[in-house]
């Protein structure tokens, strides 16, 4: 076991590991508190009686003791997080849209809930405020209809902020993908009904204050305490509304300094296999630096350490690289990484290091959310190679109108690709008219190697049907050739932008590449290796087996010639 996997196997939890949970903790008590006030605001659709029984229910959960101090700590802790990481970020360069929604929200949440909170709650717990909905609806829709805009943007900033974490958070898992059209439509009409409710509350009162008496009646009921108390109140609200922006103020202003001292004392080169060379801080993330230096670098996560996006191959420097923590050893572990793969927003930067990110700035698919598999980048693995072409199609197409050609060569795809998929396989290319398919990527040579004969005769069977279909329109019927071989060969998704893929490249690719030319020769349909039928423990009956030399290897090979491929059993 290497040191890295001893490390990694430690199953230590990291100060940085126990401030995501912390902030993701919080983060879903306070939500589960504005969830619960978004629904209660529901009611108001029906009625102020039923607008105050749930808010009854609501304070019933939330305004005793325990889940008081549950809810404010959690307010605190959450607040506490967002200014550290904030103070603590080396550049806002390069953040996704979802996380520069979510801070921004974040930061506006307390400025539009400040007033709210204490002309209520604080009244209500000192002086004996009965802060029913009739009472602050009456606040905000007759004495300062202006409140009502403000009530309306903080449901809405709120509910958006919790929604954008709660995507953040969840996109990473298997299932999100299916759930997200029906997270997505509840995330828009829970607020929508909210804010109908609670508009229609509002219309309600505005009515009911034109009634003689009723708005006397209401402030009776409500127990106001004395002006000076409230006075004090609504000093104590401007305060805290001053307070609360000179302290983010503050941490922008001390992560500057932070920033610029360190820049000043320490420094560190880093190297990037694309030719860059960047002087950074000491502490500074991989991703931070390229971040800071406008260098692309994927990270679907925004640096959290979930989606294993930002990894990185480290060349020189990883002797001196701490060891992974448990948030990044658990990524590693689930994506198979080598000792040399890292993640790139978990890894400190350290002098001399040399990185490589391994996926492209963006999203390219396979994997690129949720990890991927292992193979992806770059591996060695014993697969079956298929490869497929019409014989004679030069001769058809240059007979036929264009029209015709891209008619007959997607029809002709469409039966091959749901042979090789159906039996297993996964399409690497199409070639002109030719086909190049995979097999045992994820399920081993064995699997491998029957799934790739299986598609070889389901390809045959299609071909039947499909020359049927096109008995009008063809002088003759297609005929194909079919080569497989089984052996090592690199896997990984190639490519470069958006033209990416997994494929697979080496002798093995080569040597069935070969198999299929053969074809022609042998005047078969299919020419398979010894090793395919070996490894496949399939019976191929009369199947000739002849030894042949293949340009590029030392060694004859053995071969199976088989006329029609659905003649195997």
């Amino acid at each position: 076991m290497t040191t890295t996997e001893r490390d990694e196997s430690d199953g230590r939890v990291s100060w940085g590991a126990a401030v995501a949970w912390a902030r993701l903790i919080s983060g879903l008590v306070m939500f589960s508190y504005v969830s619960m006030h978004l629904i209660n605001h529901m009611a108001g659709l029906w009625s102020l009686q039923a607008l105050d029984a749930g808010l009854a229910l609501v304070s019933t959960i939330w305004r005793n003791p325990v889940m008081s101090v549950l809810l404010y700590g959690a307010l605190s802790v959450h607040l506490s997080i967002a200014l550290r990481a904030i103070f603590l970020r080396e550049s806002f360069r390069g953040m996704a849209v979802p996380e520069m929604l979510q801070l921004g929200l974040g930061l506006l949440i307390p400025i539009l809930l400040i007033q709210h909170v204490m002309a209520n709650r604080y009244l209500h717990e000192a002086y004996g405020l009965n802060d029913d909905h009739t009472w602050v609806l009456v606040n905000v829709w007759v004495f300062a209809p202006w409140g009502a805009l403000k009530m309306g943007a903080a449901i809405l900033v709120a509910w958006t902020h919790g929604c954008t974490g709660l995507h953040l958070w969840l996109r990473y898992k298997p299932w999100y993908d299916r759930a997200r059209p029906w997270l997505l439509t509840t995330a828009i009409l829970v607020p929508a009904v909210a804010l109908a409710g609670f508009v229609s509350a509002g219309k309600t009162v505005i009515d009911l204050a034109n009634s003689p008496g009723w708005i006397q009646l209401t402030v009776e009921a409500a127990r106001l305490p004395a002006q000076d108390y409230i006075q004090a109140a609504l000093v104590l609200i401007d305060r805290l509304t001053i307070g609360f922006l000179i302290v983010v103020g503050a941490v922008f202003v001390l992560r500057w300094v932070r920033i610029a001292e360190r820049r000043r004392r320490q420094g560190v080169r880093i190297s990037y296999g694309s030719g860059h060379t960047i002087t950074a801080s000491r502490g500074m993330t991989v991703l931070e630096v390229s971040r800071a230096n406008g260098i692309p670098h994927a990270s679907v996560c925004g640096g959290r350490g979930r989606c294993s996006t930002c990894r990185i191959r480290v060349g020189q420097g990883l002797d001196g690289l701490a060891p992974p923590d448990e948030t990044e050893a658990k990524v590693r572990r689930r994506i198979s990484a080598p000792p040399n793969v890292r993640l790139a927003c978990q890894t400190d930067v350290i002098d001399g290091l040399e990185v490589t990110p391994l996926l492209p700035p963006q999203k390219t698919g396979l994997g690129d959310t949720h990890g991927g598999p292992s193979y992806l980048q770059g591996r060695e693995l014993e697969i079956a190679v298929l490869f497929a072409d019409i014989r004679g199609f030069t001769t058809i197409s240059e007979e036929r109108l264009p029209y015709d050609v891209v008619f007959i060569l997607n029809r002709y795809f469409a039966e091959m690709g749901a042979a090789i998929e159906g039996s297993g396989g996964r399409i690497d290319k199409f070639i002109g008219d030719g086909i190049m398919a995979l097999f045992g990527v994820e399920s081993g040579p064995e699997a491998g190697a029957r799934q790739a004969v299986q598609a070889a005769r389901e390809m045959a069977r299609r071909l039947v049907e499909l020359n049927e279909s096109l008995s009008g329109d063809l002088p003759a019927p297609l005929r194909i050739g079919i080569g497989i071989h089984i052996g090592p060969a690199i896997v990984g998704e190639m490519g470069y932008g958006r033209v990416r893929g997994v494929t697979a490249v080496g002798d093995t690719v080569n040597t069935a590449s070969r198999l299929e030319s053969m074809t022609k020769d042998y005047g078969v349909q299919l020419v398979l290796s010894d090793a395919v039928a070996a490894v496949s423990g399939l019976n191929f009956g009369d199947a000739a087996k002849v030894e042949i030399d293949v340009r590029g290897r030392d060694q004859p090979l053995e071969i199976r010639t088989v006329d029609d491929a659905l003649t195997i059993a």
